[in-house]
């Protein structure tokens, strides 16, 4: 599947052939569409397991919601401070989908290993490695889909990933729930297809993705290899570029753009509330019965799949901070409802409506506004820095909201979160602010250009001064 692109220029200039006229270079590269493949597989094996998961650790296994919520922000917090790992690697060894491979498969050996723990220890120490590879693939993904994108369609790009990676979101819990309904032993019918469907994710990964062994900036930004060229390897005594050290990739941090946007996803992860809390609170907020919980995410990733692509190629017509912190007012307007709205019917519809459209304008588009600061060979590397600190930033808030519910209750604890990411979007709203352009009109009042010579101002000869009388 290939979308044209009918508005933008073509990438590096459109190809013409005389008996043809105009080539137009397709809008979202191949290598998007093969991720996007390989992210949507995965995802359906993946959420296939965080479906039944909750109730089979507490259900079957008698673990605590206590222990869950602790066994939950331990393995995402191993997610989060993996990517810092796995973008250096990729960047030093110079193959993003190696490295992207390694975190895939990864993930997908620990599936089967599911059906032989049964125990709160051994499936910890499985889940803490199925997060470890998902930690290891995130950043090398992300830096293969803007290597391979032109600057000004990064937006659109990352939008149309993320949409096909959230099909899969949407598709592993239907995909359980068929399972669990057909099967006796549902839960172990659960885990072995999971393992299946991740295996064909990394199958389709090794066929159909370019490698990333060169990532040196192309024409138009992107790296050779990832957008399928040879690049120097091919090319006999060709100079290498120097391996990437890792003061290169603390260097990073020098550059001011990249700093403020680390800075600023930092801040606003802070006050950004965890999706379970934003349904449980939807839940106690309008009453909604215990059997429809399980739709609510589904809500938000219908949204989001439609709107992902559209908001997307907005940001990159219109600009990527505009669209970033639009979506974060989006957010701050279902804070709102929750907070002081009446009890309308409508109100779960509109605050999951608000929830999807703020992924739609946010997910996609922090990416692609990290990759026109960092050079090419550091991408993933950037992607890393920016992502880490994110969602680092997301699970404290996740525990300092969870204390303030426990402490103040529900609508204080909204309360303080919505002035917080209040504050924080206005402070992106300034440090994200565009440079001012230089003037390069003509001055409307001239200074007259001095006369030509030799001397234009020239000391008054001794001899030609009259002596005063």
């Amino acid at each position: 599947m290939y979308l044209a692109d009918r508005s933008a220029p073509a990438p590096g200039g459109a190809k013409t052939a005389a008996d043809r006229g105009p080539v137009r270079a397709p809008a979202v590269a191949s290598t998007v569409l093969a991720l996007g493949t390989v992210s949507m597989i995965t995802d359906i094996s993946s959420e296939m397991v965080t479906a039944v998961l909750p109730l089979y650790l507490i259900a079957g296994l008698g673990l605590s919601p206590l222990g869950f919520g602790a066994l939950d922000g331990v393995y995402n917090g191993v997610s989060a401070l993996v990517q810092l790992t796995g973008g250096h690697l990729a960047d030093r060894v110079r193959n993003h989908k190696l490295i992207a491979g390694i975190g895939y498969g990864l993930s997908a050996l620990c599936k089967p290993l599911l059906l032989f723990a049964h125990s709160l220890g051994p499936i910890s120490v499985i889940l803490t490695l199925e997060r470890t590879g998902k930690g290891l693939r995130t950043a090398p993904r992300d830096a293969l889909i803007s290597l391979s994108t032109p600057p000004e369609l990064q937006g659109r790009a990352f939008g149309v990933h993320r949409a096909m990676d959230t099909t899969g979101a949407l598709l592993g819990p239907l995909a359980a729930f068929l399972i669990l309904s057909l099967t006796v032993d549902g839960y172990d019918a659960v885990f072995g297809v999971s393992a299946c469907v991740a295996v064909l994710g990394v199958v389709v990964l090794m066929l159909f993705v370019p490698s990333g062994a060169d990532t040196r900036p192309g024409p138009s930004g992107g790296a050779g290899a990832a957008a399928g060229t040879a690049g120097s390897a091919a090319v006999p005594g060709a100079d290498r570029p120097a391996p990437v050290r890792l003061r290169d990739a603390l260097g990073l941090l020098r550059l001011p753009r990249l700093r403020n946007l680390a800075v600023c996803a930092v801040l606003l992860g802070l006050t950004t509330v965890s999706d379970a809390f934003v349904y449980l609170l939807l839940q106690r907020r309008t009453g909604i019965g215990d059997q429809w919980f399980p739709l609510l995410p589904l809500g938000t990733a219908a949204v989001f799949l439609l709107l992902a692509v559209p908001a997307g190629a907005l940001a990159d017509r219109i600009g990527r901070r505009t669209v970033f912190l639009t979506g974060h007012a989006l957010l701050l307007t279902g804070y709102g409802l929750l907070l002081w709205a009446p009890a309308w019917p409508a109100l779960p519809f509109l605050v999951l409506a608000l929830h999807g459209m703020f992924y739609a304008a946010t997910d996609g588009v922090l990416p692609a506004a990290v990759a026109a600061t960092v050079p090419g060979e550091l991408r993933a590397t950037g992607m890393a820095l920016v992502g880490t600190g994110q969602a680092l930033a997301r699970f404290g808030c996740s525990l300092a909201f969870g204390a303030a519910w426990t402490l103040w209750g529900t609508g204080p604890a909204l309360a303080a979160a919505a002035a917080g990411l209040l504050c924080c979007a206005a402070v992106a709203g300034f440090v994200l602010r565009p440079s001012a352009p230089r003037d390069t009109r003509p001055d409307p009042n001239p200074k007259p250009d001095p006369k030509p010579g030799p001397h234009p101002d020239p000391k008054p000869d001794p001899k030609s001064v009259r002596p005063p009388r």
